[in-house]
């Protein structure tokens, strides 16, 4: 049904059956890789979340973001306890400090914000989980005006309590210069994964499409997917698990929807953060399995 709902939207979709012909799985050695396959960086995080991170941008109006004001007002625990944000907190070039708090009715549902350039006019905007403790959550892009931190444009919330959502990838899917925000929402009871740019008036949507996860309930890991060009458009790509994490979905995006490349039968879960390997024959992604084997998948 789903499917039909899509067409009749303009949204393109498949039937979750693009061919894996071509693409091969093939055991990968897991003491080559750490044991999460992507290491995380980041400081600590001061004054926030025990198990956040500050993020950084190399160039910028903001150089650095991190969550502060730990609460437990909201009791969802998707990420392993109930320790969630009640602010954002920036360091800008110039080395000021801002701050934002949000109302008692709202909370940051992830562990570390995301910095990028959205709209490609040399301007870092924070991408955040924020959710209503009534509503569930929202992609929310926020930037800085003179002094102080303002929301640019938001998803809006998925509208319960305890729905949650997670980033797939921030790239120029589209080819047009900016960057797109790609996410999962409820990755863990059938997730669809939704597209949005950054106009003037805010988030946009650009495609949707039904039968993804890149989480495991939880889980403080939040990286199962990842970006590379593979159909060799010079348009990045995107990796993620399918609903079940069993297949590797490898999605292209566009101004008419997001097509399957192709989805590869694994043989265990995916539970952990997915690599992009650079190889001569192209891309490779390097896949770490709920059974302790890590695989690479390639063409």
């Amino acid at each position: 049904m789903w499917r039909r709902v899509l067409l009749a939207l303009g949204i393109a979709a498949t039937s979750g059956t693009a061919a894996a012909e071509g693409w091969r799985v093939e055991p990968v050695d897991p003491a080559a890789y750490p044991p999460e396959i992507v290491a995380e960086t980041g400081d600590p995080a001061p004054d926030g979340l025990p198990d956040g991170r500050v993020a950084r941008a190399p160039k910028g109006d903001i150089r650095a973001a991190w969550y502060i004001a730990p609460t437990l007002r909201y009791g969802h625990g998707i990420l392993g306890d109930a320790v969630e944000a009640g602010g954002l907190r920036v360091q800008t070039a110039d080395g000021a400090i801002l701050s934002l708090v949000l109302p008692e009715s709202e909370v940051f549902e992830d562990r570390t914000p995301l910095l990028a350039d959205l709209d490609g006019d040399g301007r870092t905007e924070i991408v955040a989980l924020r959710a209503s403790l009534t509503a569930g959550g929202s992609v929310t892009v926020y930037g800085v005006d003179g002094n102080a931190l303002v929301e640019r444009g938001s998803t809006g919330f998925i509208g319960r309590s305890h729905r949650w959502l997670n980033v797939a990838g921030i790239a120029d899917f589209l080819g047009e210069g900016g960057l797109q925000i790609a996410y999962v929402q409820t990755p863990h009871i059938g997730g669809t994964l939704l597209v949005y740019r950054l106009e003037p008036s805010g988030l946009s949507k650009v495609a949707e499409l039904y039968g993804f996860s890149n989480h495991v309930i939880g889980a403080t890991e939040q990286r199962l997917s990842a970006v590379a060009d593979v159909d060799g458009d010079s348009r990045p790509d995107l990796a993620l698990p399918s609903a079940d994490r069993k297949t590797l979905r490898i999605v292209s995006i566009g101004v008419d929807g997001i097509r399957e490349i192709a989805n590869v039968p694994l043989p265990a879960r995916v539970d952990k953060a997915i690599l992009a390997e650079e190889t001569v024959t192209g891309p490779r992604f390097v896949v770490g399995l709920d059974d302790g084997s890590v695989v690479g998948v390639a063409r």
